[in-house]
């Protein structure tokens, strides 16, 4: 178990003012089985004329907020304390379902969001046909691990050679790609072949070895999960399952489901930037 602090601060510097701006943030993590949230708090600047929340259909908890006054700026600061003891289980042979299992129709009911493929998890067919290669003769749960494991040595994690509206094809066929693009590639090849997937979206600590009350930089992060007879997380940036220092903040089909920002203003101009600090400490 690991007890982080995060603090994710998104600043907006408008190259024309803003007078009115409708918003949405999808930053604070959930309480689920693997992780309990202990405290959270939300600042903008300016001040938010009406600042409400609602739970989405993933479950992830979403703050709106409207701008009625003229700014050329807007910070949004999310802080939370969270709680994490998030481990890959070892699974039980039972567990698993075959093939014959998995495509019974009360599952293909049950995982119908996750199995047809979304806008960005579009595998092309490149993608879909060597993953198809890869399920001949293998059970669910091998496949999803073989696919895993061919894909890392076919992507390589880079930087500023994708942009965040390539879908899984485009990645896969540049081969490069950050967490985002390397999660949509996983997921659509998994859900070619008709395993359930999900993108997750959240934080992660960088360093295991930083002591306690050390505050780094941290890092806003995408990972998956998939299922076979139980769901099981997997972090193809880091090559293993995500753990104690992968903090979750919302689940969907792909990246536009969990966008962290969302928002429609009157103003802004092309000159706007963005500047955004992830810091994390651990407390326990």
């Amino acid at each position: 178990m690991t007890r982080l602090h995060v603090v994710h601060s998104t600043n907006y510097s408008y190259g024309k003012p803003v007078t009115v701006s409708y918003n949405e943030a999808r930053v604070t993590p959930q309480t689920d089985a693997a992780q309990v949230v202990l405290e959270t708090d939300l600042r903008i600047a300016p001040y938010a004329t009406a600042l409400s929340h609602y739970r989405d259909y993933w479950g992830a908890k979403v703050y709106t907020f409207d701008l009625h006054t003229r700014h050329e700026t807007l910070s949004v600061t999310s802080e939370a304390l969270v709680e994490v003891h998030r481990t890959e289980k070892q699974h039980a042979p039972e567990d698993l379902l075959d093939w014959d299992d998995l495509t019974k129709d009360t599952h293909v009911e049950e995982f119908s969001d996750y199995l047809p493929q979304s806008k960005l998890s579009q595998p092309g067919e490149s993608l879909s046909g060597s993953a198809h290669g890869i399920a001949a003769g293998k059970t669910p749960h091998e496949t999803a691990q073989a696919i895993i494991a061919w894909l890392r040595d076919e992507m390589e994690y880079q930087p500023g050679t994708t942009a965040v509206h390539y879908n899984a094809e485009t990645s896969f066929s540049k081969r490069k790609g950050v967490c985002q693009d390397l999660s949509h590639v996983v997921i659509g090849a998994l859900r070619a072949v008709g395993i359930p997937a999900r993108y997750v979206s959240g934080y992660i600590h960088p360093n295991p070895a930083a002591g306690i009350g050390e505050t780094v930089a941290g890092q806003s992060h995408a990972w998956l999960e998939w299922w076979d007879g139980r769901w099981h997380t997997w972090d193809p940036t880091n090559h293993k399952p995500a753990g104690d220092h992968h903090i979750l903040v919302a689940r969907g089909r792909d990246y536009a489901d969990v966008t962290p920002f969302k928002g429609i203003l009157s103003g802004g101009g092309p000159d706007t930037t963005l500047g955004v600090e992830v810091t994390i400490t651990r407390q326990a």
